[in-house]
């Protein structure tokens, strides 16, 4: 149950940085007038999947797993900064794009 984490945080990672692309990509008025929302959607499943990572490390730290615990700490300490500053930084360009009506 506790390894869903990994898969759960891995999907809602792609998810919360797929969704700005789109979002970017799309050239239709719909999707223009929805971008605020599309932003917050991709800021909520980052913050989701940062999340899971952490109840992971808990869960190692609970079962007391430290080779497991010190083998992923720096995998995910840079998965989680990648995460943290594609989804930050595309949610920025939708709201550039957003205030300036491109």
């Amino acid at each position: 149950m506790m390894s869903m984490l990994n898969v759960g945080s891995l999907v809602l990672g792609l998810i919360a940085i797929l969704l700005p692309i789109a979002s970017l990509s799309a050239t239709s008025k719909l999707s223009q007038h929805y971008r605020l929302m599309i932003s917050i959607l991709s800021l909520s499943a980052c913050a989701i999947s940062i999340s899971f990572q952490l109840f992971y490390n808990f869960h190692l730290v609970k079962i007391e797993d430290w080779s497991a615990l010190m083998d992923i700490t720096r995998s995910s300490v840079l998965a989680v900064l990648f995460l943290l500053v594609s989804t930050i930084l595309l949610n920025i360009l939708i709201l550039i794009f957003k205030r300036n009506g491109v």
